[in-house]
């Protein structure tokens, strides 16, 4: 039968968890914008070999499940790493890391890959002319990109940026795999003592529709708010 106090008691008791997932989301989030920005210039300006390094990794991050990318950061390199150390005399034990740390790793470098796409989309939505009109204004090239691309690209970014960081705060659920005591960790460690896991995994359920509706509620006060600024100008 349905445990009702269980689910209510479980139901707060995950609620302590939900910092490290969003600690791993916004660390992820901030890795994933610089990174992915950098790598969607790369692509957009088609710099050599550089462009072709870049879309070798992003073909490959997304073309791959995450929970292998799991396996190989959080399994494969460590013991090739130990390994490596123990041959060398090294008394460097990567097994002492914190398992948050390969989270963020996962997590950051596959959302770099997606939001790479995202701005690339985006940039290529701005008319070329504006670098130039920039470049005509006595602005550098870095100044033009701040002043006037960014913020036309990133109003059309906005709903897809959602969409990614939607994703990623899902994707964090795969976390426990890498020990990690996120929300899905903890439900599965409190289920376990009477086997109730459907009433524990429905709690996960809806911490994470109420995260996500937050975060979507969130992105749409920012796009209506950037929509007016551009009706404004």
């Amino acid at each position: 039968m349905f445990d009702l106090q269980f689910f209510a008691k479980t139901f707060w008791l995950l609620w302590t968890a939900v910092p490290v997932t969003l600690e791993i989301t916004i660390v992820s989030l901030v890795f994933g914008v610089i990174f992915g920005f950098l790598i969607a210039l790369a692509r957009v300006h088609k710099v050599k070999v550089l462009d072709k390094l870049c879309a070798i990794y992003v073909s490959f991050i997304r073309g791959t499940p995450v929970i292998l990318q799991i396996l190989v950061v959080y399994s494969i390199i460590p013991s090739i790493l130990n390994a490596f150390f123990k041959k060398t005399g090294s008394n460097i034990n990567i097994f002492d890391l914190n398992p948050i740390v390969y989270a963020f790793i996962v997590f950051g470098f596959n959302n770099a890959a997606t939001l790479s796409e995202v701005f690339r989309s985006a940039l290529l939505t701005v008319d070329k002319g504006q670098l130039e009109a920039g470049y005509t204004s006595g602005l550098t090239y870095w100044q033009t990109y701040f002043r006037i691309i960014i913020p036309q690209a990133l109003r059309v970014a906005i709903p897809n940026l959602c969409n990614a960081t939607v994703n990623l705060i899902k994707n964090t659920s795969l976390a426990f795999a890498m020990t990690v005591k996120d929300i899905t960790a903890v439900a599965k460690i409190e289920a376990t003592y009477g086997y109730n896991f459907i009433e524990a995994y429905l709690d996960v359920f809806v911490i994470y529709i109420i995260i996500c509706t937050v975060v979507q509620f969130l992105f749409k006060l920012w796009e209506k708010k950037a929509s007016v600024y551009v009706s404004a100008r």
